[in-house]
């Protein structure tokens, strides 16, 4: 097993240089996010491309999506994780269709709780061939009051914890705010489909080696009512497999190698609506 040291990164001593970022896609896993949308597209930096996974929506957000440029996916299985899938499922369609594959895949949550004009930070250290694998660390950074429930927090910090107990992965959050070299994505062989998405790619990434960086990042209170950390069952659901993921790849460690292996991503079924 590989440990991986982890550096923090200060965004607000980091040359903030005007960069060609036409070599990375963003993922954003949304439902019922078209009040938030604007604000994420407004602020968002000019990418290759731009990935909304509508996850089972009913209000405008897939317009909302069109509206600003995005490829819109349709995911209609429940799941941040599986909407992340069927976002990695769609950049295959492109590379398939003979589109350059993006050197960077950045996974940004849709309810403006984080800070997209950040997203520069994230990318540098992969782009400098510094790491692979960049996280947006929302405990090292600035957090406006009330943005993370107090059962967020210790969740998170225990969920370290056992990550660094079991695997020697010295993480300090889970936050779904991060890029990633897609070659070394693609070979994590993610397959989670819910709560255990962003857990299961920090396991791996230690597993297979890859060199991770952390960066403090400032989070702010959500547009709209939280669908997870703001109720008692969401919590509840997030957290137990949070910790169920942990204990499988943990138990399955004593036993034998984690198991990295790629599901073919033409498996993974998705409607998709395709915007510039």
């Amino acid at each position: 097993m590989c440990a991986i040291g982890l550096k923090n990164v200060d965004v607000e001593t980091t040359d903030r240089v005007a960069t060609d970022l036409s070599h990375v896609t963003v993922v954003i896993p949304a439902r019922n996010e078209e009040a938030s949308l604007p604000l994420v597209f407004g602020d968002l930096p000019k990418v290759g491309r731009v990935i909304l996974v509508d996850n089972g929506s009913t209000d405008a957000t897939a317009q909302v999506a069109r509206k600003w440029g995005a490829t819109v996916v349709h995911q209609p299985q429940p799941g941040y994780g599986a909407a992340c899938l069927a976002g990695l499922a769609k950049i295959q369609t492109f590379i398939d269709s003979g589109a350059v594959a993006p050197q960077i895949v950045v996974f940004l949550d849709a309810d403006y709780s984080d800070y997209p004009e950040l997203l520069p930070e994230l990318v540098r250290p992969i782009e400098q061939g510094r790491a692979d694998l960049v996280l947006g660390s929302r405990l090292l950074g600035k957090r406006q009051p009330g943005a993370m429930p107090p059962q967020s927090v210790w969740g998170n910090r225990l969920a370290c914890f056992l990550m660094r107990w079991l695997f020697g992965a010295t993480y300090t959050d889970l936050g779904p705010f991060r890029a990633i070299d897609h070659a070394a994505l693609c070979q994590l062989g993610m397959v989670d489909r819910n709560f255990g998405w962003t857990v299961e790619m920090q396991i791996k990434a230690t597993a297979t080696g890859l060199r991770t960086l952390e960066v403090p990042v400032p989070y702010r209170r959500r547009v709209g009512a939280s669908k997870i950390s703001g109720t008692l069952v969401g919590s509840i659901k997030a957290g137990g497999k949070i910790l169920y993921t942990i204990a499988k790849y943990g138990m399955w460690r004593t036993r034998r190698p984690i198991p990295i292996k790629a599901v073919p991503i033409e498996a993974v079924h998705v409607e998709a609506e395709t915007g510039r």
